[in-house]
């Protein structure tokens, strides 16, 4: 089901809001929100699901016995996922940034590690580079900014990406 700006943006101000309970809900600890990255109109499909529970299950293992608190969300908008770990921010953000530089599927799911103040801690503060583009080598947010690639080509990267995961995890079992 493709969904509009306006319910996209409907969706990020409830993340955030959603977000800012859990920070007074767990004074203290960690929290990360996990989402999908999935371009174009329609955010949730059998691809966005395969990658959300690549990353949930990347978390749970990076995180192992770290975890105070978990909670998905399946949303038409895109898949959510909140973590609350002890694990201090600092040693979160470079966790998860090696978890989205790493892993399989990382570059198709971003791991926000949300500072007190409901904003994300950013990879340059940790000396990290920018995430690249998954077609080019120029920055994500360069190609995004000025629509390098098409949705098609976007798309196509996506389930190779997607398709050599399930292929792989199949072989392991």
């Amino acid at each position: 089901m493709a969904v509009t700006l306006e319910q996209l943006l409907q969706s990020r101000e409830e993340r955030h809001l959603h977000q800012m309970s859990l920070l007074q809900l767990y004074p203290g600890s960690t929290l990360v929100c996990m989402t999908v990255i999935m371009p174009g109109p329609v955010k949730r499909d059998s691809r966005s699901l395969t990658v959300a529970a690549s990353g949930e299950n990347e978390m749970e293992k990076a995180f192992e016995g770290q975890i105070r608190w978990h909670e998905s969300r399946d949303l038409e908008t895109g898949y959510e996922a909140y973590f609350v770990t002890d694990v201090p921010r600092d040693e979160a953000k470079r966790i998860c940034c090696c978890i989205e530089d790493t892993a399989p599927l990382g570059r198709l799911f971003d791991l926000d590690v949300i500072g007190e103040d409901g904003a994300p801690l950013s990879r340059s503060a940790y000396g990290v580079s920018p995430r690249r583009c998954l077609l080019c080598d120029h920055e994500a947010r360069y190609c995004m900014r000025n629509h390098t690639h098409t949705l098609e080509e976007l798309l196509t990267k996506i389930d190779g990406m997607v398709t050599s995961f399930k292929k792989a995890d199949y072989k392991s079992k």
